[in-house]
């Protein structure tokens, strides 16, 4: 059924703003999948904050026009499933690799981040990227870190200078005092 004027309106000013603050962009052959895969495909996308489309390739074209997705407007050629990371740019690239490990049918076409068109292999890349609760425990660790080692170096002082007791040492604090 084909859309009227107004309809295909509305599907490229929502794609538009979607285009507009998602961090990447995967776009996938899909055709072959069969609708229970769409639909588990889906339920992940919603849990996982990306915003999933199949929508005509000169629709999506118009859609990301102006946006740091315009670069991809050449690539769309063929029917694409639309895969648009709203939280973390990993989700998209994680969602169609996790999908076409059960369907072979599903192939990454277009890989987009940061307004740079990306071969279709940097999936894998995009995948391997960390979740934002990872990168958050990353960087817990590394800014633990230089408080582990000041604590590692004062006892290590504390070692040389006493044999690891610190009596001595506050026996000397009293005397001085």
């Amino acid at each position: 059924m084909a859309l009227k004027l107004s309809q295909k309106q509305e599907v490229v000013a929502e794609l538009a703003e979607i285009a507009g603050k998602a961090h990447s962009l995967v776009a996938a052959e899909y055709a072959g999948t069969t609708v229970s895969q769409m639909t588990e495909m889906r339920k992940k996308a919603r849990e996982t904050g990306v915003y999933l489309k199949v929508v005509k390739n000169t629709l999506a074209s118009r859609a990301v026009e102006g946006t740091d997705f315009a670069c991809v407007q050449d690539a769309l050629v063929g029917p694409l499933l639309y895969a648009f990371s709203l939280e973390e740019p990993g989700a998209a690239g994680r969602l169609i690799k996790d999908a076409s490990k059960g369907n072979d049918k599903l192939k990454a076409k277009v890989v987009s981040v940061e307004g740079k068109l990306l071969p279709a292999a940097h999936v894998d890349v995009l995948a391997s990227l960390p979740t934002r609760e990872q990168a958050l425990a990353m960087l817990a660790r590394v800014l633990a870190e230089p408080a582990a080692m000041f604590a590692r170096a004062v006892k290590a002082v504390a070692d040389q200078q006493g044999g690891g007791d610190a009596a001595p040492a506050e026996e000397a604090a009293a005397e001085t005092a």
